[in-house]
């Protein structure tokens, strides 16, 4: 018969073998339920802030009215005191300049006002549900639906957006294919119309403001001279100094305070606009929106790390991308397109795009309309501009990426 020998010392190593044994099983059986191969550091983090994009979003989404409103309530005030101030101080310095900058005012208002309200009544442009899309490049994650190419989701709005370009709490709306040129001419026009209020506001805000605050009060009294050097008035002030306290100061009257107003308004959104206008004139000349230039750069980074040049294939050259975006074709130019308010839609229904390597050449009589049927080989030609089918797969990883912080 065999005999067991126990003791007493070897009873914490048996103990700690079966615990770490049971602790390896239930991290195994968890581990199996829960794998996940995409499963990384940045994952975890975007699970963890997840509760906290959801606050913003819904957050974004309430205040939307109320940033509405208080666009209206500003470019309102703005108004009223140049109507009040403004017109009539050139009318007493020149009628007819007057008329002529009431003319171009009122130009650049009518500008405003329309492509304000049409950026935020125009819908982004949605994908087509219920029906099979044969344009479609992937899944959304979120919707569950088939998502065209240059497509996003947005958190806010909860739905995908055909080119998406951001959610713009400003316009409580998105920006995307159908309203993206509302709502950038809404912004040039706006930095057009602040810089003509400073351009010909400034000697007004000179005068009533800086002059008048460095005038001083008329002498009072009958002179006297003290020490054959100085001349004083004789006052009851003079008299009683030591007795009683200074005046106060007096009070700015509304006028001026209404002019030190519209000086940080307009200067404060001369800055803030104009470097946005600046910025999305840069990239509609590139052909990219602003998601997709944050994906254009990090796939720049990846192919330059194996010597290789990536190429935007929604690029077709500055002057067809600005001609593209602004729907400009044979028939309407600038003029109708651009300098009048216009209602005219953008070039396709945003589910395909026409790409560099399959854009037609110019014809020999320089035709300068542009052809609107689109290609449907989009993906595959911007796959193959890119770096073949692995640039492809990365780039939609890139997307996905994207539209989880959209």
């Amino acid at each position: 018969m065999a005999r067991i020998r126990w003791k007493v010392t070897s009873v914490p190593h048996v103990v700690k073998s079966s615990a770490r044994w049971q602790w390896l099983r239930v991290r195994t059986a968890v581990r199996s339920l829960f794998y996940n191969h995409f499963l990384d550091t940045t994952y975890v983090v975007d699970i963890c802030m997840e509760p906290i994009f959801w606050i913003v979003d819904n957050f974004t989404k309430f205040l939307g009215p109320f940033f509405v409103v208080a666009v209206c309530a500003l470019t309102a005030s703005v108004v009223v005191i140049a109507y009040w101030i403004g017109i009539p101080h050139w009318w007493a310095r020149s009628p007819t300049a007057t008329v002529v900058l009431m003319v171009v005012g009122h130009w650049l208002l009518v500008n405003i006002c329309f492509h304000y309200y049409m950026g935020t009544v125009t819908p982004p442009g949605f994908p087509p549900e219920g029906s099979l899309i044969p344009e479609a490049a992937s899944i959304c994650k979120k919707c569950i639906a088939p998502k065209p190419p240059r497509t996003h989701h947005c958190s806010v709005c909860n739905r995908c957006i055909l080119k998406m370009d951001h959610h713009c709490p400003w316009l409580n709306n998105c920006v995307g294919h159908s309203n993206h040129r509302y709502f950038f001419l809404y912004m040039v026009y706006v930095v057009a119309g602040v810089l003509f209020l400073m351009v010909f506001g400034v000697q007004l805000a000179y005068e009533e403001v800086w002059l008048a605050e460095e005038e001083e009060p008329p002498i009072e009294g009958h002179p006297v001279r003290v020490n054959d050097t100085m001349l004083i008035p004789v006052t009851e002030m003079n008299v009683n100094v030591s007795l009683e306290a200074a005046p106060p100061p007096p009070a700015r009257s509304l006028r001026r305070n209404c002019i030190i107003y519209m000086a940080f308004i307009t200067s404060g959104v001369f800055v803030a606009l104009g470097s946005l206008s600046l910025w999305h004139a840069r990239l509609i000349g590139r052909g990219e929106t602003s998601i997709e230039a944050n994906i254009n750069k990090a796939e720049t980074k990846r192919l330059a790390a194996r010597n290789k040049v990536y190429v935007n294939p929604y690029d077709l050259g500055r002057r067809r991308n600005w001609r593209r975006f602004l729907g400009l074709r044979r028939g309407r130019g600038w003029v109708k397109g651009v300098l009048l308010p216009s209602e005219h839609a953008p070039f396709g229904a945003g589910l395909t795009w026409r790409t560099a390597s399959l854009a037609p050449q110019r014809s020999p009589r320089g035709a300068r309309g542009l052809d609107p049927a689109l290609d449907a080989l989009a993906l595959a030609a911007a796959a193959a501009a890119a770096d073949s089918s692995s640039s492809a797969s990365s780039s939609s990883a890139a997307s996905d990426a994207a539209d989880a912080d959209a």
